[in-house]
């Protein structure tokens, strides 16, 4: 495969650019043609963690160590809405059926429910945890799964929390009991199941269907973890599932058989983000923890 670096800059231990002088932002990126970077938009004074797409495909939403959420059009890199969330942001999931409303978690025991068009806070769904690391909406957008930092000292009660979404209630704390974290969470687009990135070097497959229970037959093993928040992603039609890992390597597996289908070095540090193209199956692209993303064909 051939790799071309289309960003790259440093961050720091507190997951900030190591040059203050630096403009902290959004960058939209020509990937899979020129490589050029079409936009700069999303301006925030501290690390930008999380960005979702609109479904419309004109707006990015971000999120950031400055206790803000931003959104922003793409076309004139202006911001649309601006809240302040009042603790450093990590996670943004978008309501599948509802385009102005998205949940946001981060450094807090709350998950919000912002509406864009009040700029106000319309849910709070509150657990006993310090960190939320993940946000993932099930289908149809009625419930979802959020992954926290909690793991007690013989299971990882906590750690996956499903929540009803119109009504802020737990639906269960008692998905995962294994004593790991869970740093990513993807949804299948096909199939009532989603997976959780797990800190014991596998990814866990989960029924999306009370009492969304973990296959413990099937697990996608071969990449190392090991403290990182590496993501995992599915290819569009399901087939495949990606995964980033702590040594850089980029690792592939098929989701049917969980079998490994082909693993190459990505990066000289630890390949904490991948994505798969959505209409190009052959390409991917991939970022490390020094802040360099390459596109793969």
């Amino acid at each position: 495969m051939n790799r071309k670096i289309i960003w790259s800059t440093s961050l720091d231990e507190h997951g900030n650019l190591d040059k203050p002088w630096r403009h902290l932002a959004l960058e939209v990126w020509d990937g899979a043609g020129s490589g050029r970077c079409l936009r700069t938009c999303s301006s925030h004074s501290g690390a930008v963690r999380d960005a979702r797409w609109s479904q419309c495909g004109r707006r990015l939403l971000t999120g950031s160590f400055d206790h803000k959420v931003r959104l922003s059009d793409v076309e004139t890199g202006q911001e649309v809405v601006g809240v302040n969330n009042q603790f450093k942001v990590t996670c943004l999931a978008l309501q599948p059926s509802d385009p102005h409303v998205f949940l946001c978690g981060g450094f807090s025991p709350e998950v919000k429910a912002w509406d864009t068009r009040t700029c106000k806070v319309v849910r709070v769904y509150q657990a006993a945890i310090q960190q939320t690391l993940g946000i993932l909406f099930l289908a149809g957008g009625k419930e979802f799964v959020t992954s926290s930092d909690s793991v007690s000292r013989d299971s990882a009660e906590r750690t996956l929390i499903a929540w009803d979404f119109q009504t802020s209630a737990k639906v269960s704390n008692q998905i995962f009991h294994e004593r790991y974290t869970c740093p990513s969470l993807a949804l299948h687009p096909q199939e009532d199941s989603f997976v959780a990135q797990t800190n014991g070097n596998y990814i866990a497959l989960f029924s999306t269907e009370r009492p969304y229970k973990m296959n413990k037959k099937k697990r996608y093993e071969g990449h190392k973890v090991e403290g990182y928040a590496v993501a995992c992603e599915f290819s569009a039609d399901g087939a495949v599932l990606a995964s980033g890992s702590s040594g850089g390597s980029l690792h592939f597996y098929e989701h049917q058989s969980a079998r490994a289908l082909r693993t190459f070095p990505a990066h000289q540090q630890a390949c904490v983000g991948v994505s798969l193209h959505p209409v190009l199956p052959a390409v991917a692209a991939t970022c490390d923890w020094s802040g360099e993303i390459g596109v793969w064909h």
